[in-house]
């Protein structure tokens, strides 16, 4: 009974959180946008940063689409970088989420607003890649968001193992790790970043290993966003070769939040860590 009244607030409350999302995403179309300044094209509506308007630039630059994504690290499936897509745009896609409860919250409500969405509670790791892989509506989906706050370098090289070629990534990236270091956490399946350290600092990769894998593997680095969060690259054989040469990308940007909470650069927090192992990339 308990648990019954709790969804239905829940409920209640997501209805009102799509709402204000949806009157906010009607304002996007109206910013001004440089097609070579990504920071002109940031934009929050469900998105926690500037990423909604991001892959709505990107998108929209498609040499073709097939109206699909990919997330992994989706929450509640309303605050994070797909739900535009799936809710406002009608997408179909698969979003995967380590947290149960979440992945739950969001099998119950989003069907009432999206026409091909799967919700699925999974805590991902390199031995899932290849079903998740499987699972993928498309092998190339239009978009793939990774942000799982751990092993997000070793799960990305798993899913282009496996055969997956999105065409927009979209992925988190540890700024504490500074501009320059190559540099991931080593591999664990049960990653615990909250567990990891006290700091919660030891997670992820640097945007230069992200940087290095991803040219490895053919894509094009696009930019960062201004809150230090996420980066974007793309395959290049998608777009037109004028619209990426103009480009003007931000390479790096200190986390806003961990800025904030710890009053230093990221060359301080990095020092809190430093002792911790890493994989040189």
């Amino acid at each position: 009974m308990i648990g019954r009244i709790r969804r239905y607030f829940n409920d209640l409350e997501d209805r009102q959180r799509i709402a204000i999302a949806l009157a906010k995403g009607a304002r996007m179309a109206a910013r001004r946008i440089d097609p070579g300044d990504p920071a002109s094209w940031e934009f929050a509506a469900f998105s926690q940063n500037g990423e909604d308007g991001v892959l709505d630039v990107l998108r929209s630059q498609l040499r073709e689409c097939n109206r699909t994504f990919l997330e992994i690290g989706a929450s509640d499936g309303i605050d994070n970088n797909t739900a535009w897509l799936a809710i406002a745009e009608k997408y179909g896609g698969l979003m995967i989420e380590g947290d149960a409860r979440k992945s739950a919250r969001a099998r119950r409500l989003l069907p009432g607003y999206a026409l091909a969405i799967d919700c699925v509670a999974m805590f991902v790791t390199r031995a899932s890649a290849t079903d998740i892989a499987a699972r993928a509506l498309h092998a190339d989906p239009d978009v793939c968001s990774l942000d799982i706050d751990g092993n997000d370098y070793h799960i990305a090289a798993a899913l282009l193992d496996a055969g997956l070629r999105p065409k927009i990534w979209v992925v988190e990236y540890n700024a504490a790790f500074g501009p320059e270091r190559r540099v991931s956490v080593v591999y664990d399946d049960a990653f615990d970043f909250t567990a990891a350290h006290p700091s919660q600092l030891y997670y992820g990769v640097s945007i230069a290993g992200w940087r290095a894998l991803f040219a490895q593997r053919g894509y094009r680095f696009v930019s960062v966003e201004r809150n230090g969060v996420n980066a974007f690259f793309v395959d290049p054989a998608c777009f037109a070769p004028a619209f990426l040469d103009g480009i003007r990308g931000l390479d790096y940007a200190e986390n806003r939040f961990q800025l904030h909470k710890f009053r230093a650069p990221w060359s301080e927090q990095f020092q809190r860590i430093a002792d911790l192992p890493l994989i040189e990339i």
